[in-house]
């Protein structure tokens, strides 16, 4: 099955079939229906090797991040995926470990010859990795760090929306209020970000944000809320509220409640981010600010394919080689959801 074959049933010339598979604009709506109801008859599939191969590009983008297992970027992967499909993209899916060597080896392009483009969620990269870049391969990056540089980045405001979960425990009546998943000697911007936020809303209401309250986890998973939670109840700190780093810190923060006999949320309330799925599931479920993942997935495929069409304007044009331009990052909305982690069961 062949161009030629859709354009003989359809009665117009092989360069009109060629427009309206391409997606050309100038092309009326009339002819485009007509040449769609051809396709569909012969079920003809446009050959996407080829026409990436004439547009010197494999069809393939790679998103790069930090904890594949972590049930956010999971989901956050999964909606990439699909975004990328509306642009005829395949996805490539890199692990990191939020390591900063794994983060420089890709951003430096070690998979160049096979993507057309890189999405990257940096943990530990540093401005100087990012400026000592030679690599010419389109990268759009996510996340809270901001690096001064000429790469689109796509973030949520993490001050604004901790300040939001905060908020909603203080009008709930709680005044003792932990933020569980605080570790100043971390790169990781979004765990400063939250932090910050933390500590602003509880100032802005006259209540108590010192370091007494603000409890670090090794990690971010839901052992190290398990044991940061253990660690607070221990050194005597009887908070009535936790605004838990993300939903699995959340997550093990209350099985620990549980199994002191403190019942969430009439003892201690529970707030959590990022709405993954164990939190809508849970025996309790978790209030938690949800970042809208769709949306940040289509700010970040959108953006990156407006880099690879500048780019290919740039080279046919004679100016390949011209500097890039500085870009503004790009805010993508979060939510509160409240749960029954705060309000109780209904």
């Amino acid at each position: 099955m062949s161009l030629k074959d859709v354009a003989q049933l359809a009665g117009v010339s092989i360069k009109t079939v060629s427009n309206v598979v391409n997606h050309y604009e100038h092309v009326t709506p009339a002819m485009r229906e007509r040449v769609q109801r051809a396709i569909d008859e012969l079920g003809y599939r446009p050959n996407l090797t080829a026409r990436n191969l004439r547009k010197g590009r494999t069809g393939i983008i790679a998103l790069a991040v930090p904890e594949l297992g972590n049930p956010y970027f999971a989901e956050l992967a999964g909606e990439v995926i699909d975004a990328a499909a509306e642009h005829e993209l395949t996805v490539l899916l890199d692990h990191t470990r939020g390591e900063r060597e794994r983060e420089v080896l890709v951003s430096q392009g070690f998979r160049a010859r096979v993507i057309d483009g890189l999405i990257l969620s940096p943990l530990e990269l540093e401005p100087e990795d990012l400026s000592a870049r030679t690599d010419d391969v389109p990268l759009v990056l996510l996340g809270e760090r901001e690096y001064a540089l000429p790469y689109p980045h796509i973030a949520i405001d993490n001050v604004a929306a901790a300040r939001s979960a905060v908020r909603h425990l203080i009008r709930l009546g709680r005044t003792r209020i932990a933020f569980l998943g605080a570790r100043t000697d971390s790169p990781n911007r979004p765990a400063q970000l939250r932090l910050q936020g933390w500590r602003e809303e509880l100032k802005a209401a006259g209540l108590e944000g010192g370091e007494r309250l603000a409890a670090p986890t090794g990690g971010w998973d839901r052992g190290d809320g398990a044991e940061g939670m253990a660690r607070l109840l221990a050194s005597g700190v009887r908070p009535d509220a936790v605004f838990a780093y993300n939903d699995l810190v959340a997550v093990g923060a209350m099985r620990v409640l549980h199994e002191r006999g403190l019942r969430v949320p009439w003892d201690v309330a529970v707030v959590g981010f990022d709405d993954v799925p164990e939190s809508r599931y849970g025996a309790v479920t978790l209030t938690t600010i949800s970042p809208d993942k769709k949306a940040i997935a289509r700010l970040a495929v959108s953006s990156l394919v407006s880099s690879l069409e500048r780019a290919a304007a740039q080279r046919v044009n004679g100016n390949g080689d011209a500097p890039p331009e500085q870009q503004p990052s790009v805010l993508a909305p979060f939510r509160l959801l409240e749960r029954e982690s705060t309000l109780g069961r209904r």
